[in-house]
């Protein structure tokens, strides 16, 4: 990668919706050099894939944390397998100490949370569970 490439991704960390004709104008390539140059970064694994980032009015759902204490103590996989098919679980944590997965569940309502709550708590081999809300978001890191 040169100095044009790092530009390039700069650019597009920024704004990755940017029209290529814009991004060509911007570090002084023409367009079909700026898109031979992103698909290179894709192909070498420089650009993973593109997102979207959450505005405001998103970021007001619902997010819960849920602790859960298994009675197998993780030798067996399905409570994640199960887990892994509810949209609402954002991320889960293996953890050391006294609870075995730390979920992370967002959803759009309380109503929702308490469902999901009730599945998890449901599980087989789910002997308890700690739940608490999170109130505001003070840092938000990717």
């Amino acid at each position: 990668m040169d100095g044009t490439d790092h530009r390039i991704l700069a650019e597009l960390t920024a704004d990755a919706r940017v029209a290529l004709v814009e991004l060509a104008a911007r570090v002084h390539l023409s367009r079909n050099a700026v898109k031979q140059r992103i698909e290179r970064m894709e192909r070498d694994g420089v650009i993973a894939g593109y997102t979207v980032v959450r505005g405001a009015a998103a970021a007001r759902r619902v997010t819960a944390i849920v602790m859960v204490y298994r009675t197998d103590r993780m030798r067996g996989a399905h409570v994640v397998t199960a887990l892994e098919r509810i949209p609402e679980v954002v991320r889960c944590d293996i953890l050391s100490g006294e609870f075995d997965l730390f979920v992370t569940v967002r959803a759009d309502t309380m109503d929702r949370i308490g469902e999901i709550w009730e599945l998890i708590a449901a599980l087989p081999g789910v002997e308890n569970t700690v739940t608490s809300l999170s109130l505001t978001r003070v840092i938000d890191r990717p």
